[in-house]
């Protein structure tokens, strides 16, 4: 996995246009202020922008503390403090307010003169003389007029975090943006690599060479994986942090063989996975535009789960749109040019992988809940064959017939869970299996199909088609000694006991509706559960409360209860009522819920047709 996402971040690199500086050593960043300074060093202004990305050193904070070469945040820039930020509460929250704002002032102080002291490398720069000045000889007009007062007094709670970039008045680059500066701190940055390469001999775990130095070191953080409690500045995915995790005299992140290249490209990858996008414009219930943002290598599965893929020649995949939000049409062009052979043709010419990662935050670290490496061409086999086993037939009301519906993946996992609340850890766990079957063509686990039956039961709404799809495809794919498969609809040939009783259940509801009308409580509210776990038992009542609803709606629609009665009939034929199965098992509740889908919907479609 992480050599994959290594390969991913390389070849970004690669995609990156000619005047982005793109080295070890420099890092993506948002500036979020802007302080502008005068030539003479003196102080012009300090205001928010919207937030732009920008080229600037890459710095590893060590116990929090780390100067970055002439952009970095407000405690390092200005040496000043947020009391509303995150850092200082904290501290307030340890040690007390009084002495937390001591301790605090204390941290900004010592962090500016890190930032100070960074200077003295570039020194010699022309470009730098007004920074210079700005932080030395000009002090009272420069960094004094821009003092914890002034700070809290002209710049608004909400754009006081986030990193402050340099500009001198006249110019149109942020001083760290200066060619003189990008190339020092990648001789900086070389030359320490070099002395930490002299006598090494041990090769990277991902990229087999020994190129780049192997050693404790912190790896960059990883932004945007969902989780409560998450860290501002990101988690990490690889870290020592006790000696319980290190092994054979190795020290920190020396276990994991990873070289500085090799870590630095999997987490520009990873993130990249996360925050690639585009703004779109919807449509809210009220007709106004209502912009978000898009994801195009991310899905999130609740609140604390998401979930990354790409290719390795980062293609578009359009199947995994119609995983989400299922179009009919283009699932069946999907499922046609499988069955034509039209992707067989291509099987041996395209070596394209498609890969799939399922992240989690935990603490300050990443979990990673799964890893899918898979071919392009079995990733869209996998596609085609998820469709075939979640298609049932759907009573569309508007046309009056009979339509194969296809649930989004999302939805199949709501549907089998006792709330809808999207930040229940249970529907995340659920969805992400779900995705596993869907990519890797594998079986659910048979505890969901208990979850579904079971909001079957107590719902309103019953035996939806999201819940029968999920059922269908539980049974069909956990059929290991085959036998009875679950077809879309109703089909001659063998049914077992449990799927007749279904439709049995679903007739006699229907007779009871059309002698007495809407009940508040009628047979499925109050049998299904006991017909579908103790058929025996309950459906000797059933029969005993039919024969009166059958007297009733005789005297009044003879015609319709002869109807009714001969499809009763029908279906009794292959089943012994007098030797009910005293129970059902799991798999027969299953298929007792879809004989009762089936029937209905044809019900549905049959008496809109006479």
């Amino acid at each position: 996995m992480i050599k994959e996402l290594s390969e991913l971040g390389k070849s970004l690199r690669v995609q990156k246009s000619e005047d982005v500086w793109v080295h070890d050593a420099l890092k993506e960043e948002v500036v979020s202020l802007v302080l502008t300074i005068k030539s003479d060093g003196s102080f012009s202004s300090l205001q928010p922008i919207e937030r732009k990305k920008t080229t600037a050193e890459a710095v590893q904070r060590t116990s929090g503390k780390g100067a970055r070469l002439l952009m970095d945040n407000s405690g390092y820039v200005l040496g000043v403090y947020d009391p509303d930020s995150t850092a200082f509460k904290k501290k307030a929250k340890e040690k007390g307010v009084l002495q937390a704002k001591g301790v605090f002032i204390k941290d900004v102080s010592d962090k500016n003169k890190l930032f100070i002291e960074r200077l003295d490398e570039l020194k010699e720069l022309d470009e730098l003389i007004p920074v210079v000045r700005f932080y030395g000889e000009n002090k009272e007009n420069g960094i004094d007029l821009v003092g914890q007062e002034y700070f809290l007094n002209n710049i608004s709670k909400k754009d006081r975090s986030g990193n402050i970039a340099i500009l001198v008045s006249g110019n149109d680059k942020y001083i760290h943006e200066n060619e003189a500066v990008y190339k020092k701190v990648i001789e900086v940055y070389d030359n320490k690599q070099k002395k930490l390469l002299s006598g090494a001999e041990t090769k990277c775990s991902i990229c087999a060479k020994n190129d780049f130095p192997i050693g404790d070191f912190t790896h960059f953080p990883i932004k945007g994986v969902p989780g409560d409690k998450e860290p501002a500045g990101g988690r990490k995915l690889i870290s020592y942090n006790d000696t319980a995790f290190e092994s054979y005299t190795l020290q920190g992140n020396e276990n994991s063989s990873i070289c500085t290249n090799c870590a630095k490209t999997y987490v520009e990858g990873l993130n990249w996975l996360l925050s690639a996008g585009n703004e779109i414009v919807t449509k809210t219930k009220k007709g106004k535009d209502k912009t978000s943002y898009r994801y195009t290598n991310r899905r999130n599965f609740g609140s604390d789960t998401a979930i990354v893929f790409w290719t390795r020649e980062n293609r578009g995949l359009p199947e995994i749109d119609q995983l989400e939000a299922p179009n009919p049409n283009d699932v069946n062009k999907l499922l046609s040019s499988v069955s034509l052979g039209k992707e067989k043709d291509s099987r041996y010419v395209e070596a394209d992988q498609f890969y799939s990662c399922t992240l989690s935050g935990s603490a300050a670290r990443i979990a990673v809940r799964d890893w899918i490496e898979t071919s392009l061409f079995d990733f869209r086999q996998s596609i085609a064959q998820w469709f075939k086993d979640i298609a049932v037939t759907e009573y569309d009301s508007d046309l009056k017939t009979l339509k194969t519906r296809y649930a989004g993946l999302y939805n199949l996992a709501r549907s089998s869970q006792n709330t809808t609340n999207d930040k229940d850890v249970s529907l995340s766990r659920t969805a992400a299996y779900l995705w596993n079957a869907a990519i890797k063509e594998t079986a659910p686990p048979l505890w969901l199909l208990t979850k579904v039956l079971q909001r079957a039961r107590m719902d309103e709404y019953g035996v939806t088609a999201e819940r029968a799809s999920l059922i269908k495809l539980i049974l069909n794919r956990n059929n290991k000694g085959g036998g009875f498969m679950v077809t879309e609809k109703i089909e001659d040939g063998f049914k077992p006991v449990a799927y007749i009783c279904g439709q049995i259940f679903a007739k006699l509801e229907s007779i009871q509706y059309a002698a007495l009308g809407d009940r508040n409580a009628g047979i499925r509210e109050r049998y299904f559960t006991y017909a579908m776990t103790l058929p025996a038992a309950a459906f000797g009542r059933l029969f005993n409360l039919h024969s009166k609803h059958f007297t009733k709606l005789k005297n009044e629609k003879p015609g319709l209860a002869i109807n009714m009665d001969k499809e009763l009939q029908e279906l009794c034929k292959d089943v012994d009522i007098k030797s009910f199965p005293a129970t059902f098992s799991l798999e027969e509740q299953g298929q007792f819920a879809i004989g009762y889908y089936h029937q209905r919907q044809k019900q549905f479609n049959t008496s809109n047709q006479n």
